[in-house]
Protein backbone atom coordinates (compact mmCIF):
# COMPACT_ATOMS: atom_id res chain seq x y z
CA UNK A 1 0.00 0.00 0.00
CA UNK A 2 2.61 2.29 1.18
CA UNK A 3 5.16 1.77 -2.51
CA UNK A 4 1.40 2.26 -4.14
CA UNK A 5 1.39 5.70 -2.58
CA UNK A 6 4.43 6.69 -3.10
CA UNK A 7 4.27 5.93 -6.99
CA UNK A 8 1.08 8.53 -6.59
CA UNK A 9 3.02 10.91 -5.24
CA UNK A 10 6.08 10.57 -7.57
CA UNK A 11 3.89 10.71 -10.23
CA UNK A 12 1.85 13.84 -9.14
CA UNK A 13 5.06 15.74 -8.49
CA UNK A 14 5.89 15.21 -11.89
CA UNK A 15 2.35 16.67 -13.02
CA UNK A 16 3.45 19.55 -10.97
CA UNK A 17 7.38 20.05 -12.11
CA UNK A 18 5.68 19.50 -15.57
CA UNK A 19 3.24 22.07 -14.95
CA UNK A 20 5.65 24.73 -13.58
CA UNK A 21 7.88 24.23 -16.91
CA UNK A 22 4.89 24.55 -19.13
CA UNK A 23 4.00 28.31 -17.55
CA UNK A 24 7.16 28.49 -17.33
CA UNK A 25 7.71 28.14 -21.31
CA UNK A 26 4.24 30.20 -22.00
CA UNK A 27 4.90 33.24 -19.30
CA UNK A 28 8.50 33.24 -20.20
CA UNK A 29 9.81 31.86 -23.23
CA UNK A 30 6.52 32.63 -25.15
CA UNK A 31 5.21 35.94 -23.52
CA UNK A 32 6.39 38.07 -26.74
CA UNK A 33 4.70 35.96 -29.40
CA UNK A 34 0.92 36.16 -26.82
CA UNK A 35 1.77 39.61 -26.30
CA UNK A 36 2.09 40.47 -29.88
CA UNK A 37 -1.02 38.31 -31.12
CA UNK A 38 -3.70 40.32 -32.74
CA UNK A 39 -6.42 38.60 -30.89
CA UNK A 40 -4.61 39.28 -27.37
CA UNK A 41 -6.03 42.32 -26.01
CA UNK A 42 -4.87 42.05 -22.64
CA UNK A 43 -1.84 43.97 -23.13
CA UNK A 44 -3.76 46.69 -25.12
CA UNK A 45 -6.76 46.91 -22.71
CA UNK A 46 -3.92 47.06 -19.44
CA UNK A 47 -1.50 49.78 -21.99
CA UNK A 48 -4.68 52.40 -21.86
CA UNK A 49 -6.07 51.11 -18.32
CA UNK A 50 -4.05 54.34 -16.61
CA UNK A 51 -3.44 57.82 -17.84
CA UNK A 52 -0.57 57.79 -19.58
CA UNK A 53 2.25 60.40 -18.24
CA UNK A 54 2.61 64.08 -19.36
CA UNK A 55 4.98 65.78 -21.58
CA UNK A 56 5.99 69.10 -20.41
CA UNK A 57 6.85 72.74 -21.85
CA UNK A 58 7.89 75.27 -18.85
CA UNK A 59 7.02 73.24 -15.72
CA UNK A 60 3.22 72.53 -17.27
CA UNK A 61 1.63 69.68 -19.26
CA UNK A 62 0.82 69.96 -23.08
CA UNK A 63 -0.80 66.64 -22.86
CA UNK A 64 -3.44 64.98 -20.91
CA UNK A 65 -5.84 61.96 -20.51
CA UNK A 66 -8.97 61.44 -20.72
CA UNK A 67 -11.62 58.89 -18.57
CA UNK A 68 -13.63 56.85 -21.58
CA UNK A 69 -14.80 54.23 -18.62
CA UNK A 70 -14.20 52.19 -21.87
CA UNK A 71 -12.46 48.67 -22.53
CA UNK A 72 -10.00 50.75 -23.97
CA UNK A 73 -10.02 53.40 -20.86
CA UNK A 74 -7.99 56.14 -21.18
CA UNK A 75 -7.80 58.60 -24.59
CA UNK A 76 -4.74 61.15 -25.06
CA UNK A 77 -5.41 64.96 -24.80
CA UNK A 78 -3.69 67.57 -25.91
CA UNK A 79 -3.13 71.34 -24.66
CA UNK A 80 -2.29 73.79 -27.94
CA UNK A 81 -2.36 70.62 -29.78
CA UNK A 82 -1.41 72.10 -33.48
CA UNK A 83 1.42 74.21 -31.63
CA UNK A 84 3.22 71.03 -30.08
CA UNK A 85 2.29 68.56 -32.44
CA UNK A 86 6.04 68.74 -34.24
CA UNK A 87 7.11 67.62 -30.56
CA UNK A 88 5.22 65.69 -29.09
CA UNK A 89 3.63 63.49 -31.85
CA UNK A 90 0.58 61.83 -31.67
CA UNK A 91 -0.40 58.80 -29.50
CA UNK A 92 -3.20 56.83 -31.66
CA UNK A 93 -4.76 53.71 -29.90
CA UNK A 94 -5.26 53.02 -33.34
CA UNK A 95 -2.15 54.33 -35.57
CA UNK A 96 0.48 54.13 -32.91
CA UNK A 97 2.46 56.77 -31.72
CA UNK A 98 4.84 59.62 -33.15
CA UNK A 99 7.60 61.70 -32.14
CA UNK A 100 8.30 62.13 -28.36
CA UNK A 101 5.12 60.19 -27.82
CA UNK A 102 7.13 57.37 -29.45
CA UNK A 103 10.49 57.73 -28.58
CA UNK A 104 9.62 57.95 -24.55
CA UNK A 105 6.77 55.56 -24.30
CA UNK A 106 8.57 53.56 -21.64
CA UNK A 107 8.29 56.09 -19.18
CA UNK A 108 4.84 57.79 -20.82
CA UNK A 109 3.31 53.84 -20.41
CA UNK A 110 4.41 52.77 -17.69
CA UNK A 111 6.19 50.33 -18.99
CA UNK A 112 10.05 51.78 -18.59
CA UNK A 113 11.66 49.50 -15.42
CA UNK A 114 13.19 52.64 -14.10
CA UNK A 115 9.95 53.73 -13.31
CA UNK A 116 9.85 50.68 -10.42
CA UNK A 117 9.69 51.81 -6.71
CA UNK A 118 12.22 49.25 -6.30
CA UNK A 119 15.65 50.64 -8.58
CA UNK A 120 17.31 47.77 -8.32
CA UNK A 121 14.70 45.30 -9.10
CA UNK A 122 14.85 44.39 -12.60
CA UNK A 123 11.46 43.86 -13.80
CA UNK A 124 10.30 42.91 -17.16
CA UNK A 125 9.50 44.59 -20.04
CA UNK A 126 5.80 43.76 -19.63
CA UNK A 127 5.75 45.10 -16.10
CA UNK A 128 3.71 48.62 -15.61
CA UNK A 129 4.58 51.39 -13.16
CA UNK A 130 2.45 54.10 -12.15
CA UNK A 131 3.43 56.54 -15.65
CA UNK A 132 6.50 58.77 -15.48
CA UNK A 133 6.50 62.51 -17.13
CA UNK A 134 8.57 63.98 -20.23
CA UNK A 135 10.49 67.13 -19.19
CA UNK A 136 11.36 69.34 -22.77
CA UNK A 137 13.83 71.64 -23.03
CA UNK A 138 11.10 73.97 -25.04
CA UNK A 139 11.05 77.53 -23.91
CA UNK A 140 7.04 78.12 -24.21
CA UNK A 141 7.11 81.92 -24.94
CA UNK A 142 9.44 81.28 -28.05
CA UNK A 143 7.05 77.89 -29.42
CA UNK A 144 4.27 80.85 -29.39
CA UNK A 145 6.13 82.97 -31.28
CA UNK A 146 7.47 81.15 -33.88
CA UNK A 147 3.63 79.40 -34.13
CA UNK A 148 2.29 82.38 -34.48
CA UNK A 149 4.93 84.02 -36.27
CA UNK A 150 4.09 81.38 -39.06
CA UNK A 151 0.52 82.33 -39.18
CA UNK A 152 -0.65 79.03 -40.67
CA UNK A 153 2.06 79.73 -43.83
CA UNK A 154 3.87 76.32 -44.88
CA UNK A 155 7.48 76.45 -42.78
CA UNK A 156 9.11 75.66 -40.19
CA UNK A 157 11.03 77.60 -37.28
CA UNK A 158 14.04 75.96 -35.31
CA UNK A 159 15.45 77.76 -32.24
CA UNK A 160 18.66 76.42 -29.78
CA UNK A 161 20.47 77.74 -26.80
CA UNK A 162 24.19 77.55 -28.14
CA UNK A 163 26.08 77.11 -25.41
CA UNK A 164 24.23 73.88 -24.65
CA UNK A 165 22.16 72.60 -27.99
CA UNK A 166 18.74 72.88 -25.73
CA UNK A 167 16.05 73.13 -28.54
CA UNK A 168 13.94 76.33 -27.56
CA UNK A 169 11.72 76.28 -30.12
CA UNK A 170 10.19 73.31 -32.60
CA UNK A 171 7.12 74.57 -35.11
CA UNK A 172 6.29 73.65 -38.83
CA UNK A 173 3.44 74.76 -40.42
CA UNK A 174 0.70 74.07 -41.14
CA UNK A 175 0.28 71.31 -38.31
CA UNK A 176 -3.08 69.61 -36.80
CA UNK A 177 -4.44 68.61 -33.89
CA UNK A 178 -3.18 65.12 -32.61
CA UNK A 179 -6.11 64.47 -30.40
CA UNK A 180 -8.50 63.87 -33.41
CA UNK A 181 -6.43 60.72 -33.86
CA UNK A 182 -5.79 59.51 -29.90
CA UNK A 183 -9.53 57.43 -29.59
CA UNK A 184 -10.31 53.82 -31.87
CA UNK A 185 -13.71 55.06 -33.32
CA UNK A 186 -14.76 55.79 -36.90
CA UNK A 187 -13.94 59.68 -36.45
CA UNK A 188 -10.42 58.73 -35.77
CA UNK A 189 -10.38 56.82 -39.11
CA UNK A 190 -11.96 59.36 -40.88
CA UNK A 191 -9.09 61.89 -39.60
CA UNK A 192 -6.27 59.72 -40.19
CA UNK A 193 -7.80 59.73 -43.97
CA UNK A 194 -7.95 63.38 -44.53
CA UNK A 195 -4.64 64.27 -42.64
CA UNK A 196 -3.01 61.76 -44.99
CA UNK A 197 -4.96 62.90 -48.23
CA UNK A 198 -4.25 66.83 -47.10
CA UNK A 199 -1.50 67.84 -50.04
CA UNK A 200 -0.14 70.38 -47.59
CA UNK A 201 0.96 67.79 -45.31
CA UNK A 202 0.49 68.89 -41.93
CA UNK A 203 1.70 65.83 -40.14
CA UNK A 204 5.19 66.24 -42.19
CA UNK A 205 7.36 68.09 -39.48
CA UNK A 206 9.25 70.80 -41.51
CA UNK A 207 11.32 71.38 -39.11
CA UNK A 208 13.44 68.37 -38.71
CA UNK A 209 12.24 65.83 -41.53
CA UNK A 210 12.14 67.59 -44.31
CA UNK A 211 15.53 69.22 -46.29
CA UNK A 212 15.86 72.69 -48.37
CA UNK A 213 17.90 73.75 -50.04
CA UNK A 214 19.46 76.59 -48.08
CA UNK A 215 19.96 79.18 -50.13
CA UNK A 216 22.01 81.82 -49.31
CA UNK A 217 22.05 80.90 -45.39
CA UNK A 218 24.53 78.50 -46.50
CA UNK A 219 26.90 81.20 -47.49
CA UNK A 220 27.53 80.87 -43.57
CA UNK A 221 29.16 77.98 -44.45
CA UNK A 222 30.85 78.82 -47.13
CA UNK A 223 32.71 81.91 -45.60
CA UNK A 224 33.74 79.67 -42.47
CA UNK A 225 35.61 77.60 -44.88
CA UNK A 226 37.27 80.29 -47.00
CA UNK A 227 38.46 82.01 -43.53
CA UNK A 228 39.78 78.70 -42.01
CA UNK A 229 41.64 77.32 -45.28
CA UNK A 230 43.07 81.31 -46.03
CA UNK A 231 41.58 81.67 -49.42
CA UNK A 232 40.42 84.63 -47.58
CA UNK A 233 42.83 86.59 -45.18
CA UNK A 234 41.22 89.54 -44.73
CA UNK A 235 37.40 90.40 -44.83
CA UNK A 236 38.01 93.68 -46.12
CA UNK A 237 40.41 93.07 -49.45
CA UNK A 238 38.60 92.89 -52.63
CA UNK A 239 38.01 88.96 -53.57
CA UNK A 240 38.89 89.60 -57.09
CA UNK A 241 35.07 88.79 -58.18
CA UNK A 242 33.95 89.07 -61.80
CA UNK A 243 30.41 89.56 -61.92
CA UNK A 244 28.44 88.00 -64.09
CA UNK A 245 30.78 84.53 -62.76
CA UNK A 246 30.70 81.90 -65.97
CA UNK A 247 30.90 78.61 -63.95
CA UNK A 248 33.72 77.06 -64.74
CA UNK A 249 33.70 74.54 -68.02
CA UNK A 250 29.96 76.20 -68.78
CA UNK A 251 28.81 78.77 -70.58
CA UNK A 252 26.47 79.71 -67.59
CA UNK A 253 26.97 82.19 -65.93
CA UNK A 254 25.63 83.33 -62.27
CA UNK A 255 24.69 86.58 -61.63
CA UNK A 256 23.67 88.57 -58.75
CA UNK A 257 20.27 90.11 -57.21
CA UNK A 258 22.16 93.25 -55.83
CA UNK A 259 24.23 95.57 -57.64
CA UNK A 260 27.79 96.04 -56.74
CA UNK A 261 29.51 92.56 -56.80
CA UNK A 262 32.16 92.71 -58.87
CA UNK A 263 35.47 92.56 -56.74
CA UNK A 264 34.18 93.11 -53.34
CA UNK A 265 35.61 92.07 -50.35
CA UNK A 266 33.80 89.05 -48.55
CA UNK A 267 32.63 91.64 -45.45
CA UNK A 268 30.48 93.38 -48.33
CA UNK A 269 29.53 90.19 -49.96
CA UNK A 270 27.89 88.74 -47.13
CA UNK A 271 25.92 91.91 -46.19
CA UNK A 272 24.23 91.91 -49.80
CA UNK A 273 24.52 88.40 -50.21
CA UNK A 274 26.57 88.38 -53.73
CA UNK A 275 25.96 85.05 -55.12
CA UNK A 276 29.26 85.59 -57.57
CA UNK A 277 31.82 86.15 -55.13
CA UNK A 278 30.70 82.79 -52.94
CA UNK A 279 30.18 80.70 -55.75
CA UNK A 280 34.04 81.51 -56.78
CA UNK A 281 35.58 81.04 -53.12
CA UNK A 282 33.45 77.28 -52.93
CA UNK A 283 35.92 76.79 -56.07
CA UNK A 284 38.90 77.98 -54.70
CA UNK A 285 38.05 76.53 -51.27
CA UNK A 286 37.34 73.04 -53.23
CA UNK A 287 35.33 70.45 -52.88
CA UNK A 288 36.66 68.43 -50.37
CA UNK A 289 37.18 70.77 -48.10
CA UNK A 290 34.10 72.40 -48.41
CA UNK A 291 32.35 69.50 -47.55
CA UNK A 292 34.89 68.93 -44.22
CA UNK A 293 33.45 71.90 -42.99
CA UNK A 294 29.84 71.56 -43.98
CA UNK A 295 30.02 68.05 -42.04
CA UNK A 296 32.04 69.87 -38.95
CA UNK A 297 28.42 71.90 -38.85
CA UNK A 298 26.58 68.72 -39.40
CA UNK A 299 25.98 67.95 -42.69
CA UNK A 300 26.07 64.36 -44.13
CA UNK A 301 25.18 62.96 -40.46
CA UNK A 302 22.85 60.60 -40.92
CA UNK A 303 22.96 59.42 -37.00
CA UNK A 304 21.42 62.88 -35.49
CA UNK A 305 18.61 61.85 -33.16
CA UNK A 306 16.76 64.87 -30.74
CA UNK A 307 15.63 62.00 -29.08
CA UNK A 308 13.67 61.18 -32.80
CA UNK A 309 15.34 61.11 -35.79
CA UNK A 310 16.53 63.99 -37.73
CA UNK A 311 16.60 64.02 -41.33
CA UNK A 312 20.48 64.40 -42.80
CA UNK A 313 21.03 67.35 -44.64
CA UNK A 314 23.67 66.55 -47.04
CA UNK A 315 26.14 68.26 -49.03
CA UNK A 316 27.98 67.00 -52.12
CA UNK A 317 31.73 65.98 -52.40
CA UNK A 318 31.47 64.20 -55.23
CA UNK A 319 30.91 67.56 -57.86
CA UNK A 320 32.60 69.33 -60.80
CA UNK A 321 33.16 72.56 -60.37
CA UNK A 322 30.56 74.15 -61.63
CA UNK A 323 27.80 72.03 -59.62
CA UNK A 324 30.86 73.14 -56.65
CA UNK A 325 30.33 76.28 -57.19
CA UNK A 326 26.00 76.23 -57.36
CA UNK A 327 25.93 74.11 -54.12
CA UNK A 328 28.93 76.98 -52.01
CA UNK A 329 25.70 79.64 -52.16
CA UNK A 330 23.07 76.72 -50.78
CA UNK A 331 21.98 75.48 -54.22
CA UNK A 332 22.20 72.11 -56.73
CA UNK A 333 21.93 69.54 -54.07
CA UNK A 334 23.00 71.03 -51.11
CA UNK A 335 20.11 70.50 -48.57
CA UNK A 336 19.70 70.99 -45.22
CA UNK A 337 16.85 71.01 -42.38
CA UNK A 338 15.78 74.18 -40.32
CA UNK A 339 17.20 72.89 -37.59
CA UNK A 340 20.85 71.95 -39.16
CA UNK A 341 20.36 75.57 -40.59
CA UNK A 342 19.95 76.72 -36.60
CA UNK A 343 23.07 74.87 -35.79
CA UNK A 344 24.92 76.75 -38.37
CA UNK A 345 23.95 80.30 -36.77
CA UNK A 346 24.52 78.55 -33.19
CA UNK A 347 28.02 77.49 -34.11
CA UNK A 348 29.06 81.19 -35.05
CA UNK A 349 27.69 82.25 -31.64
CA UNK A 350 29.20 80.08 -29.47
CA UNK A 351 32.92 80.68 -31.10
CA UNK A 352 32.72 77.70 -33.71
CA UNK A 353 31.76 74.99 -31.39
CA UNK A 354 28.84 72.72 -32.29
CA UNK A 355 26.25 71.36 -29.39
CA UNK A 356 24.53 68.57 -30.33
CA UNK A 357 20.84 69.76 -29.84
CA UNK A 358 18.40 67.73 -27.51
CA UNK A 359 15.32 68.04 -26.57
CA UNK A 360 13.99 66.09 -23.41
CA UNK A 361 15.76 67.76 -20.37
CA UNK A 362 14.84 64.62 -18.35
CA UNK A 363 12.29 62.59 -17.76
CA UNK A 364 10.54 61.75 -14.37
CA UNK A 365 8.65 58.92 -11.91
CA UNK A 366 5.27 60.11 -11.35
CA UNK A 367 5.78 61.04 -7.83
CA UNK A 368 8.59 63.27 -9.46
CA UNK A 369 11.92 61.79 -8.73
CA UNK A 370 14.05 61.88 -11.75
CA UNK A 371 14.53 58.81 -13.89
CA UNK A 372 17.35 59.97 -16.37
CA UNK A 373 18.34 63.40 -17.17
CA UNK A 374 19.96 65.14 -20.15
CA UNK A 375 22.86 67.58 -20.60
CA UNK A 376 25.35 69.32 -23.05
CA UNK A 377 25.79 66.56 -25.26
CA UNK A 378 29.07 66.28 -27.41
CA UNK A 379 30.66 69.34 -28.67
CA UNK A 380 32.87 70.01 -32.04
CA UNK A 381 34.46 72.66 -33.31
CA UNK A 382 33.76 73.30 -36.98
CA UNK A 383 35.50 76.44 -37.38
CA UNK A 384 38.34 78.21 -35.92
CA UNK A 385 37.33 80.62 -32.82
CA UNK A 386 39.11 83.21 -35.12
CA UNK A 387 36.57 82.65 -37.53
CA UNK A 388 33.68 82.94 -35.29
CA UNK A 389 34.27 85.92 -34.35
CA UNK A 390 35.20 87.55 -37.53
CA UNK A 391 31.34 86.16 -38.94
CA UNK A 392 29.74 87.22 -35.81
CA UNK A 393 30.90 90.79 -37.23
CA UNK A 394 29.54 89.97 -40.41
CA UNK A 395 26.07 88.70 -39.54
CA UNK A 396 25.56 91.45 -37.26
CA UNK A 397 26.52 93.62 -40.46
CA UNK A 398 23.92 92.34 -41.96
CA UNK A 399 21.39 93.09 -39.82
CA UNK A 400 22.77 96.35 -38.93
CA UNK A 401 22.70 97.59 -42.56
CA UNK A 402 22.35 94.81 -44.97
CA UNK A 403 19.59 92.27 -46.29
CA UNK A 404 19.07 91.41 -42.68
CA UNK A 405 17.27 94.49 -41.04
CA UNK A 406 14.26 93.34 -40.04
CA UNK A 407 15.78 91.05 -37.75
CA UNK A 408 16.96 94.36 -35.46
CA UNK A 409 15.66 94.48 -31.36
CA UNK A 410 16.43 97.10 -29.54
CA UNK A 411 18.54 96.59 -26.25
CA UNK A 412 20.48 93.25 -28.10
CA UNK A 413 23.17 92.45 -30.28
CA UNK A 414 21.89 90.46 -33.18
CA UNK A 415 23.68 88.46 -36.09
CA UNK A 416 21.95 87.31 -39.31
CA UNK A 417 21.66 85.77 -43.01
CA UNK A 418 19.26 86.14 -45.36
CA UNK A 419 18.08 83.59 -47.77
CA UNK A 420 16.34 82.51 -51.00
CA UNK A 421 16.22 79.52 -52.30
CA UNK A 422 15.25 78.68 -55.60
CA UNK A 423 13.69 75.35 -56.61
CA UNK A 424 11.91 73.08 -58.55
CA UNK A 425 12.15 72.39 -62.41
CA UNK A 426 13.80 75.44 -64.33
CA UNK A 427 13.69 76.95 -60.66
CA UNK A 428 10.09 77.80 -60.96
CA UNK A 429 8.71 77.21 -57.84
CA UNK A 430 7.84 80.25 -55.40
CA UNK A 431 11.33 80.57 -53.30
CA UNK A 432 11.99 79.24 -49.85
CA UNK A 433 12.28 82.74 -48.15
CA UNK A 434 14.95 81.76 -44.92
CA UNK A 435 16.72 83.66 -42.36
CA UNK A 436 19.60 82.15 -40.08
CA UNK A 437 20.08 84.26 -36.57
CA UNK A 438 21.55 84.43 -33.35
CA UNK A 439 21.03 87.08 -30.30
CA UNK A 440 22.60 87.77 -27.43
CA UNK A 441 20.93 90.50 -25.00
CA UNK A 442 23.24 93.63 -23.46
CA UNK A 443 23.41 92.20 -20.30
CA UNK A 444 23.77 88.47 -21.20
CA UNK A 445 27.29 87.03 -20.86
CA UNK A 446 26.72 85.03 -23.95
CA UNK A 447 24.28 84.59 -27.19
CA UNK A 448 21.28 83.19 -25.69
CA UNK A 449 19.49 82.06 -28.99
CA UNK A 450 19.93 80.93 -32.83
CA UNK A 451 17.29 80.54 -34.86
CA UNK A 452 16.18 79.65 -38.45
CA UNK A 453 13.10 80.23 -40.01
CA UNK A 454 12.22 78.75 -43.60
CA UNK A 455 8.98 80.04 -45.38
CA UNK A 456 7.61 78.08 -48.29
CA UNK A 457 4.88 80.67 -49.42
CA UNK A 458 5.76 84.24 -49.31
CA UNK A 459 2.86 86.34 -49.24
CA UNK A 460 4.94 88.56 -51.33
CA UNK A 461 5.48 88.40 -55.55
CA UNK A 462 7.84 86.24 -56.51
CA UNK A 463 9.88 89.28 -57.14
CA UNK A 464 9.67 90.53 -53.64
CA UNK A 465 10.46 87.23 -51.57
CA UNK A 466 13.15 87.74 -49.90
CA UNK A 467 14.34 86.12 -46.47
CA UNK A 468 14.60 89.52 -44.84
CA UNK A 469 11.14 90.34 -45.88
CA UNK A 470 9.29 87.32 -44.42
CA UNK A 471 11.31 85.16 -42.76
CA UNK A 472 13.44 87.43 -40.69
CA UNK A 473 10.58 89.15 -38.55
CA UNK A 474 9.69 85.42 -37.50
CA UNK A 475 13.03 85.00 -36.16
CA UNK A 476 12.71 88.11 -34.51
CA UNK A 477 9.90 87.16 -32.45
CA UNK A 478 11.43 83.89 -31.01
CA UNK A 479 14.73 85.44 -30.01
CA UNK A 480 12.82 88.30 -27.85
CA UNK A 481 10.72 85.91 -26.53
CA UNK A 482 13.85 84.01 -25.06
CA UNK A 483 15.72 87.18 -24.24
CA UNK A 484 12.59 89.12 -22.91
CA UNK A 485 12.87 92.18 -24.57
CA UNK A 486 9.89 94.41 -25.87
CA UNK A 487 9.14 93.99 -28.98
CA UNK A 488 9.09 97.93 -30.74
CA UNK A 489 9.27 98.95 -34.00
CA UNK A 490 12.91 100.13 -35.59
CA UNK A 491 12.88 103.90 -35.41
Amino acid sequence: MTRHIRHAAFFCALLLVALLVNAARIQVFQAPSYDDNIANRRSTMARYGQPRGDILVGGEPVTGSHDTREHLRYERTYADGPMYAPVTGFASQVYGTTFLEQTEDGVLSGTDPLLSPFPLWNGTARDRYPAGDVVTTLHRAAQKAAFEGLAGRKGAVAAVEPSTGRILALVSAPSYDPSVLSGNGSSVTRSWQSLNDDPDKPMLNRAVRKTYPPGSTFKVVTAAAALDTGVVEDVDEPTDSPDPYRLPGTRTSLTNSSKGCEDVALRKAFEWSCNTVFAKLGVRVGADRMAQTAEAFGFNDAGLRIPFPVAESTFDSKVDRAQLALSSIGQYNTRATPLQMAMVAAAVANGGQVRSPYLVERTTRASGGTVASAGPGPMRQAMRASTAVQLKELMVDVVREGTGTNAWIPGATVGGKTGTAQHGLGNSGTPYAWFVSWAQGDRDLEPKVAVAVVVEDADADRGEISGGGDAAPIARAVMQAVLKQPSLARH
